[in-house]
């Protein structure tokens, strides 16, 4: 029982839900209490996260551990969640979808990476993905009048109801091979290594990367992008890939430390594939929210690069890098929220066209986003990839680190192409003027990170030089 008060954080969630399910159900047209209580909970929970003694500690038979290591993970969930919520409220109201579950489903899914990130067993952790998982089923599925919400929905629901089946059998062959669920007896007993062993650890892997949209198992991504409501969308493409990259690196450097010469090379293809994919497959599309899903994917192979490496520097700067994929998602996404023309929702790359000479503010704040994303300096997501090809290049992995730069200029056109449609084509009808400090303030709060990052670049960089994980 004293142990119970280092998982205050996840405690007040699971309050924090129940009572807000109790209002739901009780109160009629309760979504916009909820929805403001919803992230006044979130800020809460940051609140109570920074401010409690952050103890290396594993508790309860060290089944879950504290570590700076998970408390930075959850603040950036958390952060990110906040964002992500304050911005799609007026979205949710527009589509006629405010309905009260939506910010608690989104707590729910919080709740579940919680347990994710700070879980040291393999029945912790399978509980906290399944918790996950669950929430954002619901989630993708939620305009239910909507066909293609539907679809996507059915699609994720299959394919991760697959990929969550291979990696409990993952689980339960390293259990079996091992003799434990626990992390650390895992990396103890698996010092002899064994067949066993190495087949458990590639199913563990198949799960991990369907859960982070890595390539092979990327297929679900573009249709669930497009087809989920753009705030649903929003939530897919930063919070879920915090906390499946946060899993992936306590899995790779912890219970199969050990095995490193086994898996390397596996993560090494799975981060070639993803860059290859991500640069190429986006060339084509034309609607924004696929080209965002395919992005991401490419931004999924930038990351398990620095995991590749096998370093403690390269752990550090994958969090650097998907800290960064975070502001740049984010800003990306609050602007799409924002095209709307004749009371419907525009996706269409070309409906951009012309843009900066209607909004000219709006425009200049999505090509700062989109030249971050392209990697062009001095903006943040230059240096996140210089940073993840240090790391690579200090492990000797020249191929691995010039195959990223050449997708990079490669993925570089797909942004740049954006960037010209709303400077030089013809201009189009202006989209609707509105004023919505969620969706403004997320852009503006983006694009300053995004470009003030060059000048203190440190700040960052000493937060997470402070975090350790061996």
């Amino acid at each position: 029982m004293i142990e119970i008060k280092y998982l205050a954080p996840e405690i007040f969630l699971v309050i924090s839900i129940f009572s807000l399910l109790s209002v739901g159900v009780y109160l009629k047209n309760s979504f916009n209490i909820i929805f403001r209580l919803s992230t006044v909970i979130i800020l809460v929970t940051l609140l109570i996260l920074l401010t409690s003694d952050i103890e290396n500690i594993k508790i309860f038979n060290n089944s879950i551990i504290i570590d700076d290591f998970s408390s930075f993970i959850k603040s950036l969930i958390l952060i990110s969640s906040f964002f992500i919520l304050i911005m799609s409220k007026k979205y949710l109201n527009d589509i006629k979808n405010d309905k009260f579950e939506y910010p608690i489903i989104i707590l729910f899914s919080i709740l579940g990476m919680f347990i994710m990130v700070g879980s040291n067993d393999l029945i912790v952790f399978y509980l906290g993905l399944e918790l996950q998982s669950l929430s954002l089923y619901i989630l993708a599925s939620i305009d239910r009048d909507n066909l293609k919400s539907s679809e996507a929905g059915i699609k994720y629901f299959v394919l991760s109801a697959l990929s969550s089946g291979l990696l409990l059998y993952g689980c339960s062959l390293l259990y079996g091979f091992t003799g434990s669920t626990n992390f650390e007896l895992i990396l103890k007993n698996s010092e002899n290594v064994n067949t066993g062993t190495i087949f458990a650890m590639v199913f563990i892997l198949v799960g991990l990367a369907f859960k982070v949209s890595a390539v092979p198992f990327h297929m679900w991504t573009p249709d669930v992008y497009q087809g989920s409501p753009t705030s649903v969308t929003s939530f897919f493409s930063v919070v879920p890939k915090i906390a499946g990259i946060a899993v992936l690196i306590r899995f790779m450097y912890v219970p199969f430390q050990s095995i490193i010469d086994q898996w390397q090379n596996i993560i090494v293809f799975i981060s070639v594939g993803s860059m290859i994919l991500g640069a190429v497959a986006a060339i084509g599309q034309n609607n924004i929210k696929r080209l965002i899903a395919y992005s991401s994917i490419g931004h999924i192979g930038y990351a398990i690069a620095g995991i590749a490496a096998g370093t403690e520097n390269g752990f550090r700067n994958t969090i650097l890098y998907i800290t960064i994929y975070a502001v740049m998602n984010i800003g990306a996404f609050a602007f799409i929220l924002s095209m709307k023309r004749g009371q419907k929702y525009i996706e269409q790359i070309d409906e951009l066209s012309g843009s900066s000479k209607n909004h000219p503010l709006m425009s200049f704040c999505l090509l700062i986003i989109l030249f971050s994303l392209a990697g062009i300096p001095p903006l943040a997501g230059f240096f996140a990839k210089f940073y993840i090809f240090m790391s690579v290049i200090e492990s000797g992995m020249y191929i691995l680190a010039i195959i990223g730069l050449v997708t990079t200029v490669v993925s570089a056109f797909y942004y740049i192409r954006i960037i010209k449609i709303m400077y030089f084509d013809e201009t189009k009808k202006p989209f609707e003027n509105f004023k919505d400090i969620g969706i403004h303030g997320s852009i503006v709060i983006s694009c300053t990170l995004l470009i003030s990052f060059f000048l203190y670049p440190s700040i960052l960089n000493n937060l997470i030089s402070n975090i350790s994980i061996f």
